[in-house]
């Protein structure tokens, strides 16, 4: 069945600031989640959080992934190497096995770049997963069809995080964007979404107009889902254990 997860942006960005991302991995922990997804825009104090996390969530023994805010190319089209090692070595202090970055200006002219990326990854234990974010350079099906396609082709060791939600930022159909790219996901964000005042918000899955119970059904089973959208509450513990208990019951209704 699959891993729940809870992405530390969930709580918001100005909580998580102000208390930290530990405090927010040990709620995660009390809430019965499997893991966290570390942020890297919200880290204050990278060089003394990340080793503070990994030895924290070792001991509770929660699954990480790291979360880079960071584009692999830059808009030029070139391969953004030291925000690849940037995200590298935090998922290696972070002792996560799993890296999330975005494609970011990723084109025709990044192709030759491709075998320096297979290159390095080679050299890592760490796994790059690349998501579908909001925009429309990386973020829609034809981007990440291309890029995918272009990476088996050349056996670059890479896969997709898929977050359901983020599609229709970009126009795109999220259950169009499942059934091809099925294959490919190795991670979901778990994200429902409502349109408020001409602009789309994140919301639990129940609260969701999207058609998420097909869109998960189109992915493969058993892999680990993390809640991306907003956990707030006067008892923020009581909230976060209901939601990570609704996506467990529904992992296992699914599998």
């Amino acid at each position: 069945m699959s891993p729940i997860l809870i992405s530390l942006s969930s709580f918001g960005a100005a909580e998580v600031r102000r208390h930290g991302q530990l405090w927010f991995l040990f709620l995660a922990q009390q809430a019965g989640a499997d893991g966290v997804e570390v942020r890297g825009e919200l880290l204050v104090d990278a060089e003394r959080e990340l080793p503070a996390l990994a030895a924290a969530a070792q001991e509770a023994g929660l699954q990480r992934v790291y979360s880079s805010p960071e584009g692999l190319w830059s808009d030029d089209g070139g391969l953004d190497a030291p925000a690849l090692e940037r995200g590298l070595a935090a998922a290696a202090r972070l002792r996560a096995p799993r890296l999330k970055m975005a494609i970011g200006g990723f084109g025709s002219s990044s192709l030759e770049s491709l075998r320096r990326l297979r290159t390095r990854l080679a050299d890592t234990p760490i796994e790059l997963v690349i998501e579908n974010d909001q925009t429309a350079g990386a973020g829609t099906l034809g981007a990440l069809q291309t890029f995918l396609g272009e990476a088996r082709d050349r056996d670059l060791p890479t896969g997709m995080t898929f977050d359901m939600g983020n599609w229709h930022w970009t126009g795109e159909c999220p259950l169009q964007a499942a059934q091809a790219l099925a294959s490919h996901v190795r991670y979901v964000h778990c994200k429902g979404v409502q349109r408020q005042a001409q602009r789309w918000v994140a919301v639990p899955l129940a609260d969701s107009a999207a058609p998420w119970r097909a869109v998960l059904r189109a992915l493969p089973a058993g892999l680990p889902w993390a809640i991306e959208y907003p956990l707030i509450g006067d008892d923020l513990l009581a909230v976060t254990r209901n939601q990570v208990d609704e996506l467990r019951a529904l992992a296992g209704s699914l599998a």
